[in-house]
C-alpha cells in the first residue's frame, strides 16, 4: 500500500476507534491506541499517534486530553449529544407506525453515532398506552412515495381501506393523534376540495406522471388552522362556534386552538368565551362532552341543537 494511502487508512481507523471506544467517561491513552491499531493490523509508533491526533484536530474533530492517572484521549464533539439520541430513540420506539423490526434497525444505526458505552443506554423502552406497533413495512414505503410525489408535484393513486381506489393531488403530510395523514386535493368526486387520508389505511401508493392540481386551493392553505378545526381529522360542515368555558380550562383551550382566539372573561373571571372555526362532527360533540359540563356551545343555534340531539339519543340508548 502506498505510504499516503496507508496514512489515510491509519487516520480513519484511529478516528473510528475514538468514535466507538471513547467518551467523557471512557478515555484511551497512547499505548492503548497503539494496541487497538495493531488489532486492526496497523502498526504505529507512539510518537506518530500524537501527530495523527493533531491532524484530526486540524480537520475539525474535537479530541480532548485529560492528563494524569486514568487520563487519555476522547472524542468530545459529536453530531448528536447523548440526550438528543435518547430523545430520538424514544420517538422511534413510541411511534406505532414503525414496526418493531424497523425500530430495532433504526436504533442500531443511532448507536453508531455515540460510543459503544453510551450505546448501551439507547436500548430503552417507552410505554405507549398499549397501542400496537405496525407489523408491516408498507407504511414506510407509502410515506416515502407520498413525499416523492409532493416534492415532484405529481398526483398519486392508492387503494384506500374498504373504500376502493383513489387518485388525488398530494400537497402536505401531517402528524396528528399518533397517525400520518395526507392532505390532498381531490376532484374525482363532487364537491371537489381539500381532503385528508390516513396513510396507514393506504396500500399500493403509486406516483403518477400527471401534474397535481389544486394550486389555487393550497396557495394560502394554513395547515395548523386546518388541524385545529378538524377533531380527530373528521370532516363536517364548517361553523364559527362560540364556546363558554370555566376559567380552569384556559390552558387546555390554548393547547387545542392556539394563540389566535380572544378569550373574553365573564362573571368576574369565573368563565370565559371565544369564537373559533370548527368542522362540526360527532367527534367535536364528543370532545365537548368530555369536559363534563365545563364547556358549553352557546352559538350558533344549529350546532347547539346538534349537540342536544346527540345527547338525547345517547341518553335514550343508555336508559
Amino acid at each position: 500500500m502506498p505510504k499516503q494511502e496507508g496514512q489515510k487508512s491509519k487516520l480513519l481507523t484511529l478516528l473510528r476507534i475514538l468514535e466507538q471506544k471513547t467518551d467523557e467517561n471512557h478515555r484511551l491513552n497512547v499505548p492503548q491506541l497503539v494496541q487497538l491499531l495493531e488489532q486492526q493490523s496497523i502498526l504505529a509508533e507512539r510518537k506518530s499517534i500524537y501527530s495523527d491526533i493533531e491532524t484530526l484536530r486540524s480537520l475539525g474533530y474535537d479530541i480532548q486530553l485529560q492528563r494524569g492517572r486514568g487520563g487519555g484521549y476522547w472524542l468530545a464533539g459529536r453530531t448528536f449529544e447523548l440526550s438528543e439520541l435518547k430523545l430520538l430513540v424514544d420517538a422511534v420506539q413510541s411511534s406505532k407506525v414503525i414496526s418493531a423490526g424497523t425500530s430495532n434497525r433504526l436504533i442500531h444505526k443511532l448507536e453508531a453515532l455515540c460510543s459503544d458505552y453510551e450505546g448501551t443506554q439507547l436500548q430503552r423502552q417507552v410505554y405507549v398506552d398499549g397501542r400496537p406497533k405496525t407489523d408491516s413495512k408498507a407504511m414506510l414505503y407509502s410515506i416515502d412515495a407520498l413525499h416523492s410525489a409532493i416534492n415532484a408535484g405529481r398526483m398519486v393513486k392508492f387503494r384506500y381501506k374498504n373504500d376502493g381506489t383513489r387518485t388525488v393531488s398530494p400537497w402536505q403530510l401531517a402528524w396528528e393523534n399518533g397517525c400520518y395523514y395526507l392532505i390532498a386535493y381531490q376532484d374525482e368526486k363532487q364537491p371537489a376540495g381539500i381532503r385528508n387520508y390516513r396513510v396507514d389505511r393506504m396500500s399500493g401508493v403509486t406516483v403518477l406522471d400527471t401534474s397535481r392540481r389544486g394550486r389555487a386551493e393550497f396557495r394560502q392553505f394554513d395547515l395548523p388552522a386546518y388541524l385545529r378545526k378538524h377533531f380527530n381529522m373528521y370532516g363536517g360542515p364548517e361553523h364559527r362556534v362560540t364556546l363558554r368555558c370555566t376559567a380552569d380550562l384556559e390552558a387546555a383551550m390554548r393547547d387545542r386552538f392556539g394563540k389566535a382566539p380572544a378569550f373574553v372573561p365573564e362573571c368576574g373571571g369565573a368563565y370565559f368565551h371565544f369564537d373559533v372555526p370548527v368542522c362540526v362532527s360527532p367527534q367535536f360533540y364528543g370532545w365537548v362532552c368530555g369536559f363534563a359540563g365545563k364547556v358549553e356551545v352557546t352559538a350558533p343555534a344549529e350546532v347547539r341543537q346538534g349537540l342536544h340531539d346527540l345527547a338525547a339519543q345517547l341518553a335514550q340508548q343508555h336508559q
